[in-house]
């Protein structure tokens, strides 16, 4: 069990039967009255944002969480197929579950699979991630006054903005959390 007093960004709890993660907090302490702690919850499995009031010293469930270590298999039309390293245990994702991170998934890529009560609800790729350039246009002599770039299209499917000296079959460094390209490899 949780009491307020161990509620910090970041925090997985069990609220109202679902899983939740604490987005922000604030305790707050009135001049009249009890405190409390104002919070922004975001529901695991459906990602939905909620804000609840808990009155000082109130207790809530530590929920039933697993991370497993996983390599990304395949995709096959919205599922995509991952391999557990211990067991060999093979499980699918669908394309709700699986969101932005689906544009940076490439073959044998180790990610994280978050279990709830035994059912996967969501995924955590690396931060950076090394990926081949497939498809970009060249880029035009002259054309470089102040860090122009161009789009590429990505082994994984994912199109960036990259700078006009890079062509296809360069290996780039890519950030995952906002798609932009961080340096040639």
């Amino acid at each position: 069990m949780y009491t307020t007093s161990d509620f910090r960004n970041g925090l997985k709890l069990e609220f109202e039967g679902a899983p939740y993660v604490i987005v922000y907090f604030q305790h707050v302490k009135p001049g009249k009255g009890g405190a409390f702690v104002r919070t922004k919850l975001k529901n695991l499995k459906t990602g939905a944002v909620l804000e609840h009031t808990f009155r000082s010293g109130d207790k809530v469930e530590k929920p039933d969480l697993e991370d497993r270590d996983m390599q990304f298999m395949y995709r096959m039309e919205n599922q995509y197929h991952f391999m557990d390293n211990r067991t060999y245990e093979q499980i699918y994702l669908d394309q709700d579950h699986v969101a932005e991170a689906g544009n940076y998934l490439i073959e044998n890529l180790p990610v994280k699979i978050l279990f709830y009560k035994g059912e996967p609800i969501g995924i955590d790729i690396p931060t950076f991630i090394d990926l081949r350039i497939v498809e970009t246009e060249p880029g035009v002599r002259g054309d470089t006054v102040s860090g122009a770039t161009k789009p590429a299209k990505l082994e994984s499917g994912a199109v960036v903005l990259v700078p006009l000296f890079l062509n296809e079959g360069d290996v780039i460094k890519v950030d995952t959390r906002d798609g932009t390209y961080i340096e040639r490899v």
